[in-house]
């Protein structure tokens, strides 16, 4: 009898065990939430105030959209305030009043007339006013989807604990498509994708709507984000059966409450693949038809969808020049299929071909400036922020501020291809600025890339900016914390290109871990520091595309064995005894050619040079002075060393963060920043001892030596390399 009875206790303690464990793996921090964790605020009095000043809810709902806005408020302020506000139709004391003129009269008064005809469709404001001897918060637009911005940007006024007492704000964004790019293919796997599968679950759309696509959206809804390309621009034709057109449709279907419009990316040959035609000819009367047919189905479908994404004439895809025709033919055939549905088409400039005897960073300028003003009105021309492929640093691609009479739209990459996949942290506000803020010249000084973006080059041209997502099946949606932090600022730069990289990384980290001014600040530094310190170990001083040549994962700077020149390191780096660098000068390449005058003049002249592009620009003897005293070959061995020891750095700040962060996330980094160091080092070593063949000079004494001889690194294999994609 003691025996069974002892038994069940223990099976009673065993049981409580797992309960216990089971409550403390359900609120274990995972990073599922990103930004969106409405936590309550830990500082009392300030949580209570907000409370004193949201007593009650004056917000008629009626669509889907402003259910969705709503819905979001009452979670948030639940979670933040631990307080939901009594719902009312009129305001009786302190009140949180959103609406727009045709749903609430307070928004419709003349207080807020001239500051609605400013917002257009998807701006708001946010303003404190006295009404009836009562306090009111109001939020105001002339849309939902305007309305739906203005809740998210004051649940983030309360997430990074600002004052709300005295507010008098009004946002529009910059641009009007804020367009994430999946690259994701049919089978589920993600090209250069580094956080597990792609999230569309293709094979159990339509009737099964993931929760995470919900959570999708509000994350994207919350930052401005307002259109989704669903699969890779390396596309299946597949993508454009019905078959497919009805799971898309269930995507688009749950997204619209966001204000999400999906796209899609669409295979120039698919007539042929798909639609049983001899020819895809843009010209050809039976092609166009045949797009038509197919935007009017997709469109039945999907009536707000935004349309397409194509990748033509570049890495061996299909496109108008295989049957003689230009971009311009392409593009705007597809354009006419779309326009009486008031779609667009993005045309990516993304183009190079191993045939042409040229430098390849030219050849995109060589094929699209001569179209300028031949393009459609829906048509815009998507164009990296670099003349290469998404490197750690890039000067700005010439084709901005080239074509004045084409609508052109920034691509940027948010996935880290060449910023160390998800195991480097690396915040590319930065880099992205850094692309915004350049000055063309175009028009004279001050004719930045963010202007022509914007419109302010051109009025009639429409806008946009994309970002190539690193979304995926990862619990944390981005495979690294920190990863968040490129999708979110993405968002928040395509919505306003002036804020700072400071402000963005200051808002993000109030968000997703804590307001402690003490963890913000020096968390902060080091993130503004980190794409700095990726380049300085990968590509110092305009050095570019020297990763392995198979999956961009780890130095490869010696590899020379894929088919095309252009494919391997070798052809950018050109080291040899005489020096390092791609003569890309008007005695070169000419590639500064492509250039105004003015920002010719300076890539070209050696005394005018950042040294940050450097050897991007020039070709240069290894004993050569820099402006810092030192030779060019102890500056390049500098950068790389400085590079790891700036790892380190950040290491042993964020070891201080333990009080500041829970505990699974702060070892998850901590565990990232330990392989980060590993690479970084590696990066060092095999990058300085290869060049040092050439150079033929010393290793500083200063410097640690390598961890191991260069063949070592050259003799590294490393397979199944994540964000090779697979076959479609």
């Amino acid at each position: 009898m003691m025996s069974i009875k002892l038994n069940n206790y223990r099976l009673k303690g065993i049981l409580l065990l797992f309960i216990l464990t089971g409550i403390s793996a359900a609120h274990a921090e995972d990073g599922y939430r990103l930004w969106l964790r409405y936590d309550a605020i830990s500082n009392k009095s300030l949580a209570q105030s907000y409370r004193s000043a949201i007593s009650q809810l004056v917000f008629p709902a009626r669509n889907p959209v402003l259910d969705a806005a709503k819905k979001e408020l009452r979670s948030g302020l639940k979670g933040l305030l631990q307080h939901q506000p009594a719902e009312v139709k009129t305001a009786t004391g302190n009140a949180l009043v959103i609406g727009m003129p045709q749903n609430n009269s307070l928004v419709a008064g003349a207080q807020f007339k001239t500051v609605l005809n400013g917002l257009g469709t998807d701006g708001y404001f946010i303003r404190s006013v006295a009404t009836g001897g009562k306090n009111c918060l109001v939020i105001g637009a002339n849309t939902d989807k305007g309305v739906l911005y203005g809740v998210f940007n004051l649940l983030r006024l309360l997430q990074t604990n600002k004052p709300i007492d005295h507010l008098n704000t009004a946002d529009q964004p910059s641009v009007t498509y804020r367009i994430l790019d999946h690259w994701d293919n049919l089978n589920r796997t993600v090209e250069r994708g580094y956080a597990g599968f792609s999230i569309w679950n293709w094979h159990k759309l339509p009737e099964f709507i993931d929760p995470r696509y919900l959570d999708y959206a509000r994350a994207n809804a919350s930052i401005g984000i307002n259109g989704t390309v669903l699969n890779n621009v390396n596309a299946n034709a597949l993508s454009l059966t019905n078959q497919y057109l009805v799971k898309a449709a269930a995507i688009a279907n749950a997204l619209r409450p966001y204000g999400i419009r999906v796209y899609l990316s669409a295979r120039f040959s698919a007539p042929i693949e798909i639609g049983g035609l001899k020819t895809a000819d843009p010209l050809d009367p039976t092609v166009k038809k045949w797009w038509a047919d197919k935007a009017d189905e997709i469109y039945r479908l999907i009536p707000d969808f935004g349309g397409f994404l194509v990748k033509a004439n570049s890495e061996g895809q299909p496109g108008p020049q295989s049957y003689g025709r230009n971009h311009a033919d392409g593009a705007n055939m597809l354009a006419d299929a779309v326009a009486p549905h008031h779609g667009i088409v993005m045309w990516r400039a993304f183009v190079y071909d191993n045939n042409v005897p040229d430098d390849r960073a030219k050849q995109a300028y060589n094929e699209f400036k001569p179209l300028d003003g031949q393009f459609r009105s829906n048509v815009i021309i998507q164009v990296k922020n670099g003349a290469i492929d998404f490197q750690p640093r890039e000067p700005f691609h010439p084709l901005f501020g080239a074509m004045p009479k084409t609508a052109l739209m920034l691509e940027l990459q948010i996935t880290q291809e060449y910023l160390g996949f998800s195991t480097h942290l690396v915040y590319e506000a930065p880099l992205v600025k850094e692309c915004l803020d350049a000055d063309t010249y175009s028009a004279g000084k001050g004719s930045t890339v963010v202007k022509v973006l914007t419109g302010k080059m051109n009025p009639d041209l429409i806008t946009g900016i994309a970002g190539v997502a690193n979304i995926g099946t990862d619990m944390n949606w981005c495979g690294h914390p920190f990863a968040q932090a490129n999708w979110y600022a993405f968002g928040r730069l395509a919505w306003n290109p002036a804020q700072t990289s400071t402000a963005i990384a200051d808002d993000w980290l109030r968000m997703t871990f804590s307001n402690s001014q003490t963890f913000v600040a020096d968390v902060k530094k080091f993130m503004l520091q980190s794409r700095e310190n990726t380049v300085n170990y990968m590509t110092p001083l305009g050095l570019h595309h020297i990763m392995a040549a198979t999956g961009h994962y780890g130095p490869g700077p010696w590899d020379n064995n894929l088919s095309r020149a252009d494919w391997n390191p070798i052809y950018y780096h050109k080291a040899d005894a005489n020096g390092i660098g791609f003569d890309r000068t008007t005695q070169g390449s000419n590639a500064v050619g492509q250039y105004a005058p003015q920002v010719r003049d300076a890539f070209n002249n050696l005394a005018a040079c950042p040294d940050i592009y450097l050897l991007w620009f020039h070709h240069l003897p290894w004993n050569y002075k820099m402006r810092s005293g030192e030779t060019l070959w102890n500056e390049l061995v500098d950068h790389y060393y400085r590079g790891v020891d700036s790892v380190r750095a950040m290491q042993q700040i964020w070891n201080r963060m333990g009080t500041y962060v829970d505990s699974e996330r702060f070892t998850e980094v901590q565990q990232l920043m330990n392989i980060q160091l590993n690479e970084a080092t590696r990066w060092r070593d095999a990058c300085v001892q290869y060049f040092q063949t050439f150079s033929n000079m010393p290793i500083p004494a200063k410097y640690p030596r390598p961890l191991h001889p260069l063949q070592y690194y050259k003799d590294q294999r490393f397979n199944f390399v994540p964000g090779t994609g697979g076959s479609n």
